[in-house]
């Protein structure tokens, strides 16, 4: 089959953000969903991931993805179901996991679709706990930080995709106390009484030293960063003998228009032999079959609980966006298409 879509949507990066995007930096573009080549299938979205990472790429500087460019269309995770195919292995009807997010429509490379047992767990899984923030958790906790039972362990940005995942793998493994911070009340209590996080605080109410200080008297031996800045310093000065810390993200400095001062206290890192990795997912793919023979029937029989947070409408995907910034996401931020 070899018929084009029906009439499509894009969204576009208008222009690069100088601080905090704004909806002036996208672009929605109604277009032709085009037809497939050879080796390629035409996927209808069902629904997009919007992930914090993102942001970086919006920005020309140098980093570990490609920046996207002005003008044309962003891309991400997404499922979808394939809609016509010139591909050996894609048929119409299949559900697949690619990376032509931000589209209602994409013309996908056999060689870079996945295809998904929706029968096992729902589509939108693949894009947050069984997909790549389920994955950077446990690759982040186990493989970086080095984990081991016994740990106490403080997530930073503990409410979102990644960090609720690491909090709930660390007490399955038999952590002795996991803590979380987050950004508001209802997050906090979502993390204590659904989650089973040991405790958890809203680093708005003041200090985060002086909060985990009063959450983890005894002090801590792993921290997953997602939030870097105060979040930082505040975990090595809270640091055990051996602490390890795994640098998954920043996402306080994402904004940032001029350079910001680095934890003022890394003397520590001396006396207390304290270890610091930054990773990338994409430096950890060979895990993806341990993590999903381990992980999928702990989700199966609700060992492990995670939350969506869903946006209808491919043309609210930049609202989205720009939400998931602030913090507005409980678990993981979907864009319903």
């Amino acid at each position: 089959m070899t018929e084009s879509g029906d009439n499509a949507v894009e969204i576009r990066l208008a222009e690069r953000p100088h601080g905090a995007p704004t909806m002036a930096n996208f672009e929605i573009a109604d277009v032709d969903a085009g037809r497939p080549g050879p080796g390629q299938a035409l996927v209808r979205n069902t629904w997009l991931s919007v992930d914090p990472y993102m942001r970086g790429r919006m920005s020309s500087a140098k980093s570990y993805a490609a920046p996207y460019e002005v003008g044309e269309p962003m891309t991400g995770g997404a499922v979808g179901e394939v809609v016509a195919s010139n591909a050996d292995g894609l048929a119409v009807g299949d559900t697949v996991l690619h990376q032509l997010g931000w589209r209602t429509h994409a013309i996908v490379d056999a060689d870079n679709a996945a295809k998904i047992d929706v029968t096992s767990a729902p589509a939108p899984a693949y894009l947050g706990v069984l997909g790549m923030p389920g994955l950077t958790a446990y690759a982040g906790l186990f493989d970086v930080a080095r984990f081991a039972e016994g740990d106490a362990v403080f997530v930073s940005g503990a409410a979102g995709a990644v960090g609720s995942m690491v909090g709930q793998l660390a007490k399955l493994r038999g952590a002795s106390r996991v803590i979380g911070s987050a950004g508001s009340a209802e997050k906090v209590r979502w993390l204590t009484e659904e989650l089973g996080f040991d405790a958890a605080f809203n680093y708005k109410d003041g200090p985060v030293a002086d909060q985990l200080k009063a959450a983890a008297p005894d002090g801590v031996d792993v921290y997953f960063d997602n939030v870097g800045g105060e979040h930082l310093e505040a975990a090595i000065g809270s640091m055990n003998l051996g602490g390890r810390i795994a640098i998954c993200g920043m996402i306080s400095q994402y904004n940032a228009t001029e350079p910001q001062p680095g934890p003022r206290n890394l003397v520590q890192f001396i006396a207390k032999r304290i270890t610091m990795r930054g990773f990338l997912v994409g430096d950890h793919l060979d895990a993806r079959p341990r993590f999903v023979d381990e992980v999928a029937p702990l989700v199966g029989d609700g060992s492990i609980v995670y939350s969506e947070t869903v946006v209808d409408g491919i043309r609210s995907a930049p609202q989205a966006f720009l939400d998931l910034l602030a913090g507005s996401n409980t678990g993981k931020m979907l864009v319903r298409v």
